[in-house]
């Protein structure tokens, strides 16, 4: 080989390396970019259950704010231990629809309706919701006809709650006899938060204690974010190797819906 051909070799080789060195680099900043955005401004979750219908819908994509109560361990994947309690906290209010660490685990992500604020007293009465003493104003709207999951449909009743804050939003109920339709009067304590779902009979939120696998009292340390809207929704058939039913299986008058 000439000394020409050498140097040419060498001058393709060193143009290999910095090549391969401003690709890693380029994704090692979309990756610290992405990591910026998903623990300080938003993050996407994918609906799982029922337990928010009519709200939330098995198949939603939604987007969740991360500063809007905040910072706290949870903020950040994986939740390392590098702090206690939030910083730069702001306090949520009655309604918001709130993705929260399970309490028991502070792992699993849950997500729910913000229903009792520390110090608050709840109670559920022949399945009608009550905050310090004060029955909250429902309205009986048209029933519903929807799959029970046992191969049949049922009938669920609609009921639109008002709480003191005007906050409205509307509730599934399967009648007023449900395992969690009469309960004990719940005293939030400092610090803390009580969650329900919409889906009153079908889901598994504060009203069942910890110790029963149930939610229980949320400490304010478990907030991740707020829900805001509803990015794109799909139907439970949709499957990612599955390109049709990205098409099929849509729900597109669930796009871009803002959360109440």
């Amino acid at each position: 080989m000439t000394d020409r051909a050498q140097i040419a070799g060498n001058q393709q080789n060193a143009s290999g390396v910095n090549d391969f060195v401003e690709i890693v680099k380029t994704v090692a900043y979309a990756l610290l970019i992405a990591l910026f955005l998903r623990v300080l401004l938003f993050q996407p979750f994918t609906i799982p259950s029922a337990s928010m219908e009519p709200t939330l819908m098995e198949g939603d994509y939604i987007i969740v704010s991360k500063f809007s109560y905040g910072y706290s361990r949870h903020s950040i994947p994986f939740s390392p231990p590098l702090f206690d309690g939030r910083i730069m906290e702001r306090a949520p209010q009655r309604g918001d629809i709130i993705v929260f660490k399970l309490p028991r685990d502070s792992r699993t992500d849950y997500i729910k309706r913000l229903i009792g604020l520390p110090g608050d007293r709840i109670q559920m009465r022949r399945g009608r919701l009550w905050v310090n003493g004060e029955q909250i104003p429902a309205k009986e709207l048209t029933p519903v006809m929807m799959d029970s999951g046992y191969g049949f449909t049922r009938s669920v009743q609609r009921f639109q709650e008002t709480f003191p804050n005007d906050r409205t939003f509307v509730t599934y109920d399967f009648g007023p006899d449900g395992d969690v339709d009469e309960t004990q009067t719940f005293v939030v304590p400092e610090g803390h938060y009580f969650f329900m779902g919409d889906n009153r009979d079908n889901s598994l939120d504060s009203r069942v204690p910890a110790q029963e696998k149930g939610v229980g009292f949320v400490p304010a340390e478990n907030l991740v974010g707020k829900a805001q809207i509803i990015l794109l929704s799909w139907n439970t058939g949709a499957s990612l190797f599955k390109p049709w039913t990205w098409v099929t299986d849509a729900r597109p008058s669930r796009f871009f819906n803002v959360l109440k």
